[in-house]
């Protein structure tokens, strides 16, 4: 886990270990069920898991806060975020039952309190959120009317409550055809690798 310790230095030595049992956790369930494309495992921290906490580069989750991954197939961005944030809440949503099983028994190994992880669509929900977070699920104005109605009032809400879309390229026209007020945050501001010339994250204001 030297890319996550280096870009995250203040981790507590017990973060770190939850780090690597998650490395250990997901390539053996990924043998299983292929979460991520088999070919990629070797690139497993800097592509998935550093790739997930790059939200955590653009917002810190305040403690107390309700955080919606939608999507989140084998667990991502939500595992990291939650090993990141665990004074934060994290409920992972995915349609696919097999995946989020193999979420609720990492998140269980990993003694990770703070997860909850559901086989339901983004739309069937009736919690309200502080934040959603996701990656590349879909268009963003497609994936912007599944979530729109699920965050809390904005009374009750965090200050910066909204929408974390870790996306990639050019995404002008994407923004353009959502008719959302958005604002990008480019990657590489915080990681050097040359996966990540072209990652972003889009944050959509609640």
């Amino acid at each position: 886990m030297n890319l996550i310790n280096h870009y995250f230095p203040h981790l507590a030595d017990h973060q770190r270990q939850q780090f690597q049992q998650l490395d250990t956790e997901f390539r053996s369930w990924n043998e299983r069920l292929n979460l991520i494309a088999r070919t990629d495992v070797d690139n497993l921290e800097e592509r998935h898991f550093l790739h997930s906490l790059g939200i955590a580069k653009v917002v810190e989750f305040v403690p107390g806060s309700s955080v919606l991954d939608v999507g989140t197939g084998g667990g991502l961005p939500g595992l990291p975020l939650a090993i990141l944030f665990p004074e934060a809440k994290f409920h992972l949503v995915d349609s696919i039952g097999k995946k989020i099983h193999a979420v609720q028994e990492m998140a269980h190994s990993l003694q990770l309190t703070n997860l909850t992880a559901e086989q339901i669509r983004a739309e069937q929900l009736r919690p309200k959120y502080d934040y959603i977070v996701s990656r590349a699920v879909a268009r963003l104005a497609t994936f912007h009317t599944w979530i729109a109605h699920r965050y809390k009032p904005r009374h009750e809400a965090a200050a910066n409550s909204g929408l974390y879309y870790l996306k990639g390229g050019d995404l002008t026209e994407e923004i353009q055809e959502s008719g959302l007020k958005a604002t990008v945050v480019d990657l590489p501001d915080f990681f050097q690798e040359p996966f990540f010339e072209t990652k972003k994250v889009v944050v959509v204001p609640a």
